[in-house]
C-alpha cells in the first residue's frame, strides 16, 4: 500500500517561508506568536533596525546585498533584510469572533492582490481573511511584502471547501456578501445589520456560479466614472470602507 504514503506529507504546512522587506519582516520580528528562524541583513539595514534585531542577535546573519538578491529570487524589492518565519499557529472558523467583518477569498491566487487585501484587512480590524487550501496564496514572499506586515494582524483560515465555510458562516448570523459589477443591489445603499462576510473573486473571472448561490446578496459598487469595474484589491478596499461605516452606524 506504498500508493497511500505520499498523501499526508502533501497537506503538510511548509516548515518556514522566506519573507522579505522591510515591514513585512520587522511586524514579524515584533508579533510574539510568530516563530522565525532566521533573519538575514545587510550590515546597513541592521544599523537602521538594530532595536527591532536586537532580540535575534544569534539567529541574525549579516550578508550582502548580492547575496539577499539570490536568496529572496529575480526581481524581489528586498530593501536589505529578510527572514524565515513558520505559519502561525492554526485558526479555525470556530474562533472568529461573531462581530465585525470577515473576508473570503474565492480563488484568488496573485500573490499581488492577496498581498494588498490582506493589508487592506490588517487597517480594518477584519476579523479573519478565508481561504481554500488549493488556491491558497498567502504561504508567498511575494503576498508578505504586499501585504507590508498585515499578515501578523489579521487571522488567516484555510478551509478545503469555500461553500461549507460560507454556510459555517450563516450558522453564525453572518450576512454573505458577494461583489459584482452587474449586480443589482448598490453596497453603500443596503441597511443590514452585521456582522458582515464580504466574499470576492479572482481577477477577471469574478465568483465562482456555486459561490454566487451561496452568498445572500450580490452586491455591487456605483462608480461614477466610465470605468466600472476595479481591480479586485481595490474593490476590496472600498467594499471594507462602505461595510465598516455600516458598522459605525454610517
Amino acid at each position: 500500500h506504498r500508493s497511500h504514503r505520499p498523501a499526508p506529507h502533501r497537506r503538510q504546512k511548509p516548515q518556514s517561508i522566506l519573507i522579505y522587506g522591510v515591514h513585512a519582516v520587522k511586524n514579524a520580528l515584533e508579533n510574539p506568536a510568530r516563530e522565525i528562524t532566521e533573519v538575514f541583513a545587510t550590515q546597513n539595514a541592521a544599523n537602521r533596525l538594530e532595536h527591532v534585531l536586537q532580540p535575534f542577535g544569534a539567529i541574525c546573519k549579516i550578508v550582502s546585498g548580492r547575496d539577499l538578491d539570490r536568496l529572496a529570487g529575480p526581481g524581489a524589492v528586498h530593501q536589505g533584510i529578510a527572514a524565515r518565519i513558520t505559519p502561525l499557529p492554526a485558526v479555525g472558523l470556530d474562533d472568529i469572533a461573531t462581530k465585525g467583518i470577515v473576508v473570503l477569498l474565492d480563488q484568488i491566487t496573485d500573490p499581488h492582490n492577496a498581498g494588498a487585501i490582506i493589508r487592506t484587512c490588517a487597517a480594518f480590524a477584519v476579523g479573519a481573511v478565508i481561504t481554500t487550501s488549493r488556491h491558497n496564496p498567502v504561504a508567498s514572499a511575494i503576498t508578505a511584502k504586499t501585504a507590508s506586515g498585515g499578515l501578523e494582524h489579521v487571522p488567516l483560515i484555510e478551509v478545503t471547501n469555500l461553500s461549507r465555510a460560507i454556510e459555517a458562516l450563516k450558522e453564525r448570523n453572518f450576512t454573505i456578501f458577494g461583489l459584482d459589477s452587474e449586480a443589482p443591489q448598490n453596497l453603500s445603499e443596503m441597511d443590514i445589520a452585521p456582522p458582515y462576510a464580504l466574499v470576492l473573486g479572482a481577477e477577471g473571472k469574478g465568483l465562482r456560479q456555486k459561490t454566487r448561490k451561496n452568498c445572500d446578496i450580490m452586491a455591487r459598487l456605483d462608480m461614477p466614472g466610465a470605468i466600472k469595474s476595479l481591480n479586485v484589491s481595490n474593490a476590496a478596499a472600498i467594499s471594507l470602507y462602505v461595510l465598516n461605516e455600516k458598522l459605525k452606524g454610517g
